[in-house]
């Protein structure tokens, strides 16, 4: 059983940086693709990052490219997103997700296990 606690959210200057992290407590971390999704109010979950199980492989929304990064540790069962050059529409809820495959998807509805959130807010 996949369990998905997210942590590393705040506010930060556009700018800025922070880095999330998703932890697994189920220890069954490196089986599942890992991805990143945001929803900011008002508006739909949107794909930012993804993961195959191993780390291998990546594939980003052309919003998160060049500034964000995707990556994991499966011994520590954990996942992260840094994020760098962060603008204020990146405020969101941020959320990990993970499938249990091998290959990552960028469609929400793909992915079974899902994190609580955290929040990111970034001022002007």
């Amino acid at each position: 059983q996949v369990q998905l606690v997210e942590s590393g959210g705040g506010l930060v200057q556009a700018g800025g940086s922070l880095r999330l992290s998703c932890a697994d407590s189920g220890r069954t971390f490196s089986n599942y693709a890992m991805g990143w999704f945001r929803q900011a109010p008002g508006k739909e979950r949107e794909f930012v990052a993804a993961s195959s199980a191993s780390g291998g492989r990546t594939f980003y929304a052309d919003s998160a490219k060049g500034r964000f990064t995707i990556s994991r540790d499966n011994a520590k069962n954990t996942g992260y997103l840094q994020m760098n050059s962060l603008k204020p529409e990146d405020t969101a809820a941020y959320y990990c997700a993970a499938r249990m495959s091998d290959i990552y998807l960028t469609s929400a509805s793909r992915y079974n296990y899902w994190g609580q959130g955290t929040q990111v807010t970034v001022s002007p």
